[in-house]
């Protein structure tokens, strides 16, 4: 007897099946708003490709750039996967605002992938709203404890840079007053200058030179000594003449001259 061929059951193939790309789109509505202080009555944005404004987004998945157009009749906003005829509409900023509700998704999108997204406009988060907004105080408020504490020397050299020779009426009092105003308004610049020795030395050879300690020459070239109106340097060309002091009384022979003009002031 010949010995039964036992039969093998057809291997079935199995055929991969496409997984839909997940939907993490958030619905919900959404406000943008320019950048910038200025906030026009009206603003409109490119809302279509050409070669004056160019719409497209790079698509990482397909590889290359893709053209953007938004279209009220269709539900992408890619060219390549609108069809038939296209409703076009301007999108515009109304004083420098715009509310999107989240039935306009497309519109959404559209203003996600656009190329002027967080460089001309963005997207309104309270989160990063109360980020930026704590940052904020937390800047003021270091800028007005250090105004707080500072001697009123230093404090006279920052303002001297926003108010310049009008400091020297000022009475203690005031020039504190003035600081912490300085301080809340614009606390980074305070701070950048707090920090700037080269401020103090500035405020140090206008001081210097008020009180005829230090002359400087009619054409804003030279400082000379006032007792003598022996010449002490030549300020470089083009340059600002009490930031090229403060440079040079780093200077060995700087060093010496501040202070010299340090005991005279005091």
């Amino acid at each position: 007897m010949e010995e039964t061929k036992s039969k093998k059951a057809p291997v079935k193939k199995t055929v991969p099946v496409e997984k839909k790309p997940v939907d993490t789109w958030e619905y919900k509505d959404r406000n943008y708003y320019l950048i910038g202080s200025k906030t026009p009555l009206t603003h409109t944005i490119p809302s279509r490709h050409s070669s004056r404004y160019p719409l497209v987004w790079f698509d990482a998945e397909k590889g290359y750039e893709r053209e953007l157009r938004y279209a009220t009749n269709q539900k992408s906003i890619f060219v390549d996967e609108q069809k038939g005829e296209s409703t076009l509409k301007h999108v515009v900023f109304d004083k420098g605002h715009l509310h999107v509700p989240k039935e306009k998704r497309n519109l959404q999108e559209f203003l996600s992938k656009h190329p002027h997204n967080n460089i001309l406009f963005k997207e309104f988060d309270p989160v990063v709203q109360a980020e930026d907004e704590y940052e904020n105080l937390e800047i003021e408020l270091e800028a007005m404890t250090t105004a707080m504490s500072m001697d009123i020397d230093h404090l006279e050299a920052i303002l001297r840079v926003e108010q310049g020779s009008s400091v020297n009426d000022l009475s203690s009092k005031e020039l504190k007053r003035d600081g912490l105003m300085f301080a809340k308004k614009n606390p980074g610049l305070f701070l950048d200058l707090a920090n700037d020795e080269n401020v103090v030395l500035r405020n140090f050879a206008i001081n210097a030179t008020e009180v005829g300690l230090l002359t400087l020459s009619q054409d804003q070239r030279t400082f000379l000594w006032g007792s003598n109106q022996r010449k002490l340097m030549t300020v470089p060309f083009d340059e600002n003449p009490y930031s090229a002091m403060a440079a040079w009384f780093k200077t060995d022979e700087g060093m010496e001259v501040y202070r010299s003009i340090e005991k005279k002031l005091k």
